[in-house]
C-alpha cells in the first residue's frame, strides 16, 4: 500500500510544527517531548521520501542521520587494540 506523497508531506509539515512547538517549550536538556518530536520528524520524513520515490521516482536532497555513537565507541576500542598489537 503506497501513501500519496501529498498526504505524507502534510504529515511531515505537521511533525515539523510539533517539533518547533516542543523546542520552544523545552524544559531543559533531554526534554522527552522534544526527543519524541525529533523522532516523529525523522519518521515522517522517511515516509515522505519513500512515497515520493514510489510515486515519481524522485527523492529529496535530505537524509536522516543515524546515531552512530555506539559504533564509533566500538571502532575506538578496536583501534586501541590494533595499536597495542602493533606496539608489542
Amino acid at each position: 500500500m503506497s501513501i500519496d506523497p501529498r498526504v505524507a508531506l502534510q504529515s511531515l509539515t505537521a511533525a515539523l510544527e510539533e517539533h518547533l512547538a516542543a523546542a520552544s517549550a523545552r524544559r531543559g536538556a533531554g526534554d522527552p517531548a522534544v526527543e519524541a518530536a525529533f523522532f516523529a520528524v525523522a519518521d515522517a520524513f522517511e515516509v515522505y521520501d519513500d512515497s515520493l520515490y514510489e510515486a515519481y521516482g524522485e527523492v529529496t536532497p535530505l537524509e536522516v542521520i543515524e546515531d552512530d555513537s555506539d559504533e564509533d565507541e566500538e571502532e575506538d576500542v578496536d583501534d586501541e587494540e590494533d595499536l597495542e598489537i602493533l606496539q608489542d
